[in-house]
């Protein structure tokens, strides 16, 4: 059974940062979770620094502790989780990074293993995607919490493969299930009105940030629930969905985001939804101004979606 260092025993401060100290390991034999890092950023379209993404998370991960108040679960106990390590990306070379992100995670998820992947770029979803396909044979549905549509054809004159185009080549090579793409906090401005018909023929639903601040988390992630039917969900966090003021360290910020509140809470509905894989992505942590407070966010994120997964398992069920 999976502990992480006793912090009673062993300050935050001392050891090696692994996720949440747990053990930094390749032997997923008793495993059911594992986090694992894709220090990647060349397919980003503005600024740079998500290829720092990983330690930082993994550092601010360090205060994260064993149990979780508002699933009433153990995520690490009931997972056996441990950290895997980075995958090795191929700095210049998307093709080749892709290739090894393929052959790290095909195994994981042929074992039925879920992995939390902290990112990197939004680029790296697709070849995630694309593992998991290989592994199952089957598409997946997918939830999409993003500031942006990532759903353009291309950039820089015909480039098929950045972080703005994931979900469109992932729609486009079978990879997520029709009618079970959904997204959450768009806001961003766009190139054109034909933005919005092109995003419509992929996403068979997309709730903006204005109908989060309208509604309010629990209607939208009642429906979220009821359309994905019980059916496996690939869950993607891009961690611009989140205001600048929650979440200033990132490449492509958007003014008028969720709350780092709203999105907890989202994630702690995710126990009704069978998730077969979690990702992270967008986390540049030299662009945090506050004490690090987006790598904090983040790796608190995880611990929430790690306990989603783990109260599934366990059949924990405290009262909404």
């Amino acid at each position: 059974m999976t502990e992480p260092v006793d912090p009673a025993r062993s300050p935050r401060f001392a050891q090696v940062a692994s996720f949440a100290r747990l053990p930094l390991t390749r032997d997923l034999s008793t495993a059911k979770g594992v986090f694992l890092g894709i220090p990647w950023d060349d397919a980003t379209s503005f600024r740079s620094g998500a290829r720092e993404g990983p330690s930082a998370i993994r550092n601010h991960s360090r205060l994260v502790r064993s149990y979780n108040l508002f699933a009433q679960v153990y995520p690490f106990r009931v997972l056996d989780l441990v950290d895997w390590g980075d995958v090795d990306p191929v700095p210049g070379y998307l093709d080749d990074t892709f290739q090894r992100i393929d052959e790290a995670l095909t195994p994981i998820f042929s074992r039925r293993i879920v992995p939390f992947i902290a990112g990197g770029d939004h680029s790296i979803t697709l070849a995630i995607l694309r593992a998991q396909k290989k592994a199952s044979g089957t598409p997946v549905n997918l939830l999409h919490f993003d500031a942006h549509y990532d759903t353009w054809e291309s950039y820089w004159g015909g480039k098929r493969y950045t972080h703005g185009t994931w979900v469109k080549r992932a729609y486009e090579e079978g990879l997520i299930a029709p009618g079970g793409v959904f997204q959450v906090g768009i806001r961003s401005s766009l190139y054109s009105h034909e933005d919005v018909g092109n995003n419509a023929r992929i996403v068979d639903r997309t709730f903006t940030s204005e109908d989060v601040d309208a509604e309010g988390y629990r209607p939208i992630a009642d429906r979220l629930v009821a359309a994905l039917g019980g059916r496996p969900t690939y869950v993607s966090v891009d961690i611009d969905v989140l205001d600048p003021a929650y979440a200033p360290g990132t490449g492509t910020p958007e003014p008028g985001g969720l709350t780092s509140r709203e999105l907890l809470h989202f994630l702690r509905e995710l126990h009704r939804v069978p998730m077969a894989g979690f990702d992270l992505v967008e986390v540049a942590p030299q662009y945090d101004h506050m004490g690090q407070v987006t790598a904090l966010t983040a790796a608190n994120l995880f611990f929430e979606a790690m306990s989603s997964v783990a109260r599934q398992r366990s059949g924990a069920a405290p009262a909404r």
